[in-house]
Formats: C-alpha cells, sequence, structure tokens
C-alpha cells in the first residue's frame, strides 16, 4: 500500500511540476519580449539624442545600412536602398529641410542625411578632414579586393595619393585622347555602321561598357586589344568585362556572405566566386608582370610607360621600402581603376545618349558648337579639349540628373558642429552639435535635385555648366576638396572626344514603343537603379548618320 500511495504522490508532484514549466513558458517568452522592446525603446531613445532630435525618417530598418533595409523594396513602410531617387521630391521638403534624420527603431544607426550642397562642402572640405572620417561600413566594401585609394583615409589616404597622383597626368590624358579617337573609329567600322544610315540598338550600354573597358584598359593598363578582341581573365574563360559586370552585380553576396555560403553549389554563388577568383588572378598577374618589366629595363627607362597603371607601378618601386605599396594594395588599386573607371563611365555615358535623344533642339545646339570647333573634315586633337565646353556641359549634366557616386558616407572622429540651412522659410543658418560616431549620408541625389541649389532640376539643361571648367569645385558630381575623384580628367577626356565624334556623325533618337511619347519613353528607361554605382534601364535608340550639310 504504501508503495502505491508513494507513486501516487510522484505521479501528483510530477505533473505539478510539468505545469508549473508549462505555465512558465509563457512568461518566460513574454519576459524575453519585454525586455527586448525595453532595449530597443532605449536604444531608439539613444537614437533620437545622438540627432539632437532632428526631425527626419522614423522607420524599422536603415535603408542603406541594414541588411533588411537594402533588401526589402521601397514602401511606405519601409524607405529602402532606391528611396533616395523616388521620394526625392519630397523626403526633405515634408520636414522642411534639406538636412534631416533618420532613426531606425529596430535595426540600423542612426543617421543624418544632407542634401545641401554647403553642408556637403563641409563635410568635404580639407579643414574637416581630422573631424570626419570614412566609416567602416563604406569600406568594408571595397576592402576585399586590397586597401586603395578610395576607401584609404587620412596618412594611408596619402601615401596612395603621392605614389598615385603623378600618373595622372598631360601625357595620360593625350593618349585617352587618341585612344578615344582610335576606338570609336573600330566601333563604327566592327559594329557595321559604316555601310548604314541607320543604326538600331537595343542597350546602348552594351556598347559604352564595352568602349569604356576598351579605354581604361589601353590607358589605364597599356593592353593592346580591340574592339572585337577584348582583354580576357588568367584562364581565358571570360572576358574583364564579364567578370566586372558578375562582380559587380553580386557585390553584396561577395561582401557580406559568409565564406561557407559564397562556395554553396548555386549558381549565382558559384558565378560570383568564379568572377572573383578570375579578376584576382587577373589583377595579381597584371602586378607581377610590370614588376617584373620595371625591374628589368631600369629606372631610366620608367617614363615611356604611358599607361597609368604602368607608371603606378614605377612610382611605388621608387619609393622607400616604408612608403611602397605592397601587392595588396596595388591589386586594390587596379580593382579601383578597372571597376569604377569603366562602370561609372559606361553609365554616365548612357544615360547622357538616353537624355540627347529626346532633345533635339540641344542636339543640334551641341551638333552647331562641335561644327563650328572642327568642322566638317577634320579629327579633333586633344588641343580642342577645352574649347568643346558645350560637350562637356552635357555631360555634367547628365552627371548632376543621375550621379554614378550617389551617396558619400562619413563619421565624425570628435564632438563638433555642423553649419546646416534653418527650416523652409527662415534665411540663414543655426549650428547643429554633432556628436563623436555619429554617420552622416552625403545624399547628391537630393543636392543635385535641390531646388535651393538648382532651379528647375527635373530639367535637362547643360547651359547650367557652360564655361565650367573641369575642375571647378562648384561641380560636385566627382566630389570635391582634396578626395576629388583621381581619374576625373580622364573620364572628362574619354567622354568629351568620344561625343564630339558621335554627335558630329550621327543624329541620335530614342525608340519609342508603340503609341509612346518621348516623354513617357524617358519616364520609363530613365528611372534609376540604385545599386553600388546608380544606373538606368537599357536605352533604346537610332544612330542617323549626317551627310557633310549636317542633314540625314
Amino acid at each position: 500500500m504504501s508503495t502505491t500511495a508513494d507513486r501516487s504522490v510522484y505521479d501528483a508532484n510530477t505533473v505539478q511540476s510539468l505545469r508549473s514549466v508549462h505555465m512558465s513558458i509563457p512568461a518566460f517568452v513574454f519576459t524575453v519580449l519585454l525586455l527586448l522592446l525595453a532595449s530597443k525603446a532605449a536604444s531608439y531613445r539613444r537614437g533620437l539624442q545622438a540627432v539632437n532630435h532632428l526631425p527626419g525618417l522614423r522607420v524599422p530598418f536603415h535603408p542603406t545600412l541594414s541588411l533588411p533595409g537594402v533588401v526589402f523594396p521601397t514602401t511606405w513602410w519601409n524607405p529602402g536602398i532606391n528611396f533616395l531617387w523616388h521620394w526625392r521630391h519630397k523626403v526633405y521638403t515634408q520636414f522642411g529641410n534639406d538636412t534631416i534624420s533618420i532613426v531606425p527603431f529596430l535595426l540600423g544607426p542612426p543617421t543624418i542625411y544632407t542634401g545641401n550642397l554647403d553642408v556637403i562642402h563641409q563635410l568635404l572640405a580639407s579643414n574637416s578632414s581630422k573631424s570626419f572620417h570614412k566609416p567602416d561600413a563604406s569600406v568594408q566594401l571595397f576592402l576585399q579586393w586590397g586597401m586603395n585609394l578610395l576607401i584609404a583615409d587620412r596618412d594611408v589616404w596619402r601615401k596612395h595619393r603621392r605614389i598615385m597622383g603623378p600618373a595622372f597626368n598631360s601625357k595620360l590624358y593625350e593618349s585617352v585622347w587618341v585612344e578615344t579617337l582610335k576606338t570609336y573609329c573600330e566601333m563604327v567600322s566592327e559594329e557595321g555602321w559604316i555601310s548604314k544610315d541607320r543604326v538600331n540598338v537595343s542597350a546602348v550600354q552594351t556598347l559604352s561598357t564595352k568602349f569604356a573597358l576598351l579605354i581604361i584598359g589601353k590607358c589605364g593598363f597599356g593592353f593592346s586589344f580591340g574592339w572585337s578582341d577584348p582583354p580576357r581573365t588568367a584562364d581565358g574563360r571570360m572576358t574583364v568585362q564579364q567578370a566586372l559586370r558578375i562582380a559587380a552585380d553580386t557585390f553584396a553576396i561577395s561582401t557580406f556572405a559568409p565564406l561557407w555560403m559564397r562556395k554553396l553549389p548555386v549558381k549565382i554563388f558559384k558565378e560570383a566566386w568564379e568572377a572573383r577568383q578570375e579578376l584576382m588572378k587577373f589583377m595579381q598577374e597584371s602586378v607581377a608582370d610590370r614588376k617584373a618589366g620595371i625591374n628589368a629595363r631600369g629606372s631610366v627607362e620608367l617614363d615611356r610607360d604611358r599607361d597609368a597603371f604602368s607608371m603606378l607601378v614605377a612610382a611605388s618601386e621608387c619609393e622607400d621600402d616604408k612608403l611602397k605599396l605592397d601587392d595588396s594594395e596595388l591589386i586594390g588599386n587596379v580593382f579601383i581603376m578597372l571597376f569604377a573607371g569603366h562602370e561609372t563611365t559606361a553609365r554616365s555615358i548612357a544615360i547622357t545618349i538616353a537624355l540627347l535623344s529626346v532633345h533635339d533642339d540641344l542636339q543640334e545646339e551641341i551638333y552647331e558648337h562641335i561644327i563650328s570647333v572642327i568642322g566638317f573634315e577634320r579629327d579633333p586633337v586633344y588641343d580642342d579639349y577645352t574649347t568643346l565646353n558645350k560637350v562637356l556641359a552635357a555631360f555634367f549634366e547628365s552627371l548632376r540628373m543621375f550621379p554614378p557616386a550617389y551617396i558619400m558616407l562619413r563619421e565624425a572622429s570628435e564632438d563638433t558642429i555642423l553649419q546646416i540651412s534653418k527650416p523652409k522659410g527662415e534665411e540663414g543658418v543655426m549650428s547643429l552639435p554633432i556628436s563623436k560616431g555619429t554617420q552622416i549620408v552625403l545624399d547628391l541625389i537630393g543636392a543635385h535635385y535641390n531646388h535651393r541649389q538648382f532651379d528647375d532640376p527635373e530639367e535637362y539643361r547643360p547651359s547650367r555648366w557652360y564655361g565650367t571648367s573641369n575642375d571647378s569645385e562648384t561641380f560636385y558630381a566627382f566630389s570635391v576638396g582634396p578626395r576629388t575623384c583621381i581619374g576625373r580628367k580622364f573620364a572628362t577626356t574619354e567622354v568629351v572626344c568620344f561625343f564630339t565624334m558621335l554627335l558630329r556623325d550621327y543624329k541620335v533618337e530614342p525608340i519609342l514603343d508603340k503609341g509612346e511619347t518621348k516623354e513617357q519613353w524617358r519616364e520609363r528607361i530613365l528611372c534609376a537603379n540604385l545599386e553600388v554605382t546608380l544606373g538606368v534601364r537599357d536605352v533604346p535608340v537610332t544612330f542617323i548618320r549626317r551627310n557633310l550639310s549636317g542633314d540625314y
């Protein structure tokens, strides 16, 4: 009897214990959720304090500095990475200022966004270099290829700039002009345009990307490849252009996905891994070849190398050991020259063609300007560059409306003060305290569509830049101050020569869908897509040959 009684007591205690555990699980979950909410609420309050309660967006995820914010599309509850474009007309005006804050309540750092060029200039000016630096988030994207001029900061940047600077000189720019002219003639000939009065191109990016890569290949790296024989990676299985395209399309995977995931037998991972490996081999071989050639010839012959990369390696080899760039740094700069040197130029050429195609009057104005400078028969020479200011202005205006490098990130290295515009309707500026560690996004889309800065910013008006020199700091698309893009003159030299030839020889018209107007075509095609750089949809156009009188 006692055994039965003991078992009954034991069973009753077990049931009671199980009931207690069962009842404690919801309480435990509730407690954890409560603590999590309290933690997020405290973090949110700290975020508001970090931006000094500056008005702005209060969102679940940071749109550019959190993975969910980037992955989820732009909607009413989540700005998404494309909000800078889609909301460019309202994101600042709804808060009455062109400097606002974004404070996420779930994931991401509190951040200040500015679409004001005066504020941007404060952040980029040389006297602000000690107060602000590039945050780790912006560095990591490109650090996987090696430290380079784009992401280097302070003393490291000065070392890279000291070595890279001499490679970008008048001799290089003259070479860019000559090779651009030669490559344009190759394109027209090998694409079969010579025998045609009208040429339809379904996606002008296919031409502009190939063109820009060949110019950076020839002048940046000394490749002897032509239009029908582009440079290839180490094993020859893909062109450098294909490898770069895959690397650009899979940038997020290559940067954020763990190594084990990148090696999974999934097509997108396999392509990303293969492209990265092929590009790395290509760049390693390029560095080794240049070093071997320079050391074999000796320093007395270094000046004979006309391509930028040879001059870069030569300059590094001539430095003291502590100032030399190591192989990883050389490769990092090779990648930046290849990627940024052709990606941004190619996209901007395509956008300029698209904009000119829907503005016949501007095309004719620029055509008449070209004829007044070089006439109908002679080819342009490098000395014509400074005179062809309307061609440069057309390109500048495209970059204003569609800046390839559409954001820049800075982080406060110390407690400091920014002078920002007062709210709408008030004149002057006010002081905004910035705490150490606060991140600031320099929004070039917002700045370039800011009515305070530009009249009718939606209007494509190259005349805004007539008479503006290439190195003018009134133009921000290449950055300003000491960190201005080192390849700025390289790109503008290439573009001015290319468009001088193209617009003298051809009139450009959009290929419209049935019943579509030019304005509808523009709205459909020129819708920006924000990735590593800014691009648009495939641009379909027709090139119509002009005769010697300018008719077609």
